[in-house]
């Protein structure tokens, strides 16, 4: 009987749909387990990422299952982007078709895999009765006040005809299309995430599960900064420069103010004056560069002078104002205080400008030459030019002056943070609606909830990038307000798809319910996600989101957690050749072809098997073949021994031969190896290195043990651990094998083995026997065996005898229940 994976996958994937035994519901009896990966964007093709992904998700839902949890399981499409709105242009054919298609194809992917999803629940983004409630939350965020719009320089890419993320811009280009990224002036709609940053910054210490890294990663970018915000009067003008420092105890030490470049108090001072010009150039310069360039320490700082000075609120002292590359906008205020003696980038930016440097804070003992530096003190010692302030502690002084600044009026305590409000507008088709309109008497107006969804047009002809689809669509645009009932206009910008999928994990506790995002009652069971598994690329962006949203969700009632994921596991990167699989390069290995040729349980065996989940993968077709062997072997083996079911003898431990020992002792030690690797490790590699150790030693205990001698409730005990901790591996071939020994029911509705303590202890041991300190022969003795006993079964070892053949034995050493070493010369 071969293994024909081509029919037998086929046959459970069609049995296990037609039962939908992966369907869940609430059910209060049992704990439940809501294991989730990052639903895919539907591309059209799974890659070799996906697989990883989806078969390490899956493994864990079966063992979930398997220890009586009810799992919820569910899957996905993040369907409106822009990929779909330029394949729609190439193509010549709506999104809508294009997404759908990909997503059919991408849908049969999943299931020739075998995964254990509930398609009951499967959502779709781009769908109707799915963007009402990211409509639902623009409002919600609206009412809150946390929805604002506002004028703001953004990335424009000119062929996309787009508003950009920082992150979509790689060497001042477009990732997508590689055109040249501009900065361009637009009214956008923004998210109020700053509103939250000291609670997301504070929660991370809830994220027990979370990698270190992703916590660290969400510190930096949420950037909380405690200092000071001083205020610095300009010569000749009434307004003032305010910038928010860390350092205000080097306050004295300042020598110049620099602005960025886009600081709208540039205009101002410039305007009408020599410096004017130079002053545009070098911003036009400037807003080519993207954030991430000209913040770089590999980046030259450069700057100009714009023949304006302002006055140290402290010591009244006249300093040039400059602009320069490396400050931006939306970073503080736009303005920073230059103090060389104390921040290496000033010092470098004054000695290159001939700036003056001026020591405020010198260290505690000779250890630094204050007087004559050759880089920037930045540590913390006792302040020195400083007026009132001299002989201070620094530590101290910051404090100190900060009050001396309030009491003045001239500067404040202050928290600053890096991360900046939530840019969700985006001027492209394919893309959830924004639910405004815009009334020229009543001004901005919410679309009334039961108005929702407003939806996007299907009369759109794709023609080329260069234009914004929903602003040409008359029937689109021209509505009336909800208020007055005169005509107005519909906002035309869509929402960036990270809002779609900020609440997709939500949405499935209960998809299908029309009339709330999900009933409470239902979210509480399930939430939060008790495990989420996707990419590291995703650290930042999507993971802060969907905590934002978990949150303000939480504060108006609707969510019943305020984190959404209680853990989480990032990946690595499935390699071939040490490099990344991409098809510019030319390396993509083709999960079809694979499942194709070696079926689907050889490609998740091999994805699990070949690294860690958390670690980079190489591909290795060797290995791939060496894991679709394996499973021809357990095959053969099941096979062979299957006929034990057949006459079963009562148990009877105390007549054990020394090889059914052996064999229960491989059995149960296996069962608690990948308890332990799955329960608490999530090491599938060791786990499934555990079960090919046990397919080894029952073709021991076959190849010893004449076939009339076996012990047949051994062998089907045996046979049966090994099938079910198959399971959540190779779902396909242990389901198979399962019926073929005559089980009833499905393998993945079984109780995950326990194992028995007493069959891991041993009567006898194995023990290394050495001739001066080298391995020579192995020796098999009772564990309760005296030091004088296994020393005289030593000397009755062929192998031994002849290599202490006449030779003098010096001593013996005997290491209890290890080893045996004699030394001779």
């Amino acid at each position: 009987m071969n293994y024909d994976f081509h029919k037998i996958e086929k046959k459970w994937q069609t049995e296990w749909e037609n039962a939908n035994i992966f369907k869940r519901t609430e059910d209060s009896s049992k704990p439940k387990y809501y294991l989730l990966e990052m639903f895919p964007y539907p591309s059209g093709k799974l890659h070799m990422g996906h697989v990883r992904n989806y078969a390490i998700g899956d493994v864990i839902a079966r063992y979930k299952t398997m220890n009586g949890y009810n799992v919820l399981h569910p899957m996905g499409w993040d369907a409106f982007g822009l990929p779909a709105e330029n394949a729609a242009i190439q193509n010549k054919t709506h999104p809508s078709v294009w997404t759908t298609t990909n997503i059919e194809h991408m849908r049969d992917q999943l299931k020739e895999m075998g995964l254990s999803y509930d398609w009951d629940r499967e959502i779709t983004t781009c769908h109707t009765d799915y963007y009402k409630w990211t409509q639902w939350m623009f409002l919600q965020f609206y009412k809150q006040g946390l929805a604002y719009k506002k004028k703001s320089k953004v990335n424009w890419c000119p062929s996309c005809q787009t508003v950009l993320a920082n992150e979509q811009v790689v060497d001042g280009a477009c990732e997508r299309c590689d055109s040249h990224v501009v900065k361009k002036e637009l009214a956008q709609w923004f998210f109020k995430i700053t509103e939250y940053a000291d609670r997301l910054l504070e929660d991370i210490e809830k994220l027990d599960g979370w990698p270190d890294k992703v916590k660290t990663m969400q510190q930096n970018w949420i950037g909380r900064s405690e200092g000071a915000a001083i205020d610095f009067t300009i010569d000749g003008f009434e307004e003032k420069i305010t910038v928010f420092t860390t350092r205000p105890d080097t306050i004295f030490g300042v020598s110049y103010i620099v602005l960025s470049p886009e600081h709208p108090l540039v205009d101002m001072l410039t305007e009408n004056t020599e410096y004017y010009e130079a002053a545009m150039d070098f911003r036009k310069k400037v807003e080519a560069l993207d954030e991430i360039t000209r913040t770089s320490d590999e980046t030259e700082k450069e700057g100009i002078f714009i023949g304006r000075y302002a006055r140290n609120p402290l010591n009244n002292k006249k300093v040039p104002i400059l602009i320069a590359n490396y400050v931006l906008m939306d970073y503080g205020t736009g303005a920073v205080m230059g103090v060389p003696a104390h921040d290496q980038r000033d010092f470098e930016f004054a000695q290159k400008y001939d700036m003056p440097i001026i020591p405020v804070i010198k260290p505690k003992d000779d250890s630094f030459d204050i007087d004559n530096l050759k880089e920037a003190y930045v540590d913390e010692g006792i302040m020195i030019n400083s007026g009132q302030f001299d002989g201070m502690n620094s530590a101290k002084g910051i404090d100190a002056i900060i009050s001396y600044m309030e009491d003045k009026g001239c500067g404040r305590r202050n928290v600053n943070y890096k991360l900046r409000d939530w840019l969700i507008s985006r001027q492209r088709y394919w893309g959830a609606p924004i639910p405004i309109i815009y009334c020229d008497e009543c001004g901005i107006v919410p679309v009334p909830e039961e108005d929702l969804p407003v939806l996007l047009p299907t009369d759109i002809e794709f023609r080329d990038r260069g234009q914004n689809l929903l602003a040409n669509c008359e029937s689109f645009v021209n509505t009336t307000c909800p208020k007055c009932g005169r005509s107005a206009k519909r906002e035309v910008d869509t929402m960036d798809t990270f809002v779609c999928s900020s609440f997709y994990f939500l949405r499935f506790t209960d998809p299908n319910n029309e009339e709330h995002v999900a009933d409470f009652d239902n979210a509480k069971y399930w939430m939060p996600v008790d495990q989420y598994i996707g990419g590291v690329e995703h650290a930042i962006l999507h993971l802060l989101y969907s905590r934002f949203f978990t949150k303000v969700l939480y504060d108006i009632g609707v969510s019943p957690v305020d984190e959404p994921f209680k853990n989480l596991l990032t990946q690595g990167m499935v390699l071939k050749d040490g490099i990344k699989m991409s098809k510019s390069k030319g390396n993509v290995v083709s999960p079809e072809e694979i499942m194709k040729e070696y079926g689907s349980d050889t490609a998740r065996l091999f994805i699990l098997f070949a690294a860690p989940p958390e670690r980079d993968l190489e591909w290795s077709d060797q290995g791939v073949e060496g894991c679709y062997r394996f499973l021809n072997r357990v095959w053969r083996l099941v096979v062979d021994l299957k006929d034990a079911y057949d006459n079963v003898e009562d148990r009877k431990d105390s007549q054990l031969s020394p090889q059914d020992k052996k064999l229960r002792y491989n059995i149960h030690n296996t069962i608690r190896r990948i308890t332990i690797d799955i329960e608490e490790r999530f090491n599938f590699n060791t786990a499934i290195s555990a079960i090919m150790e046990l397919v080894n030693a029952m073709y021991s205990y076959k190849d010893e043990v004449a076939k009339e001698d076996y012990t047949n409730w051994v062998l089907v005990e045996a046979l049966d651990t090994l099938m079910l901790m198959l399971a959540p591996f190779a779902p396909h071939m242990a389901e198979e094998l399962w019926h073929m020994t005559g089980h009833k029911g499905s393998i993945h509705d079984q109780k995950w083995p326990t194992y028995d303590k007493a069959a891991l202890v041993k009567d006898e041991i194995e023990i290394a026997v050495q001739v001066n300190g080298k391995v020579r022969d192995r020796l098999t003795v009772p564990t309760n065996a005296t030091k004088d006993e296994v020393e005289e079964a030593v000397f009755t070892l062929d192998k031994i005898v002849n290599e202490i053949e006449g030779k003098t034995v010096v001593k013996t050493i005997v290491v209890p229940k290890r080893l045996v070493n004699i030394v001779v010369k």
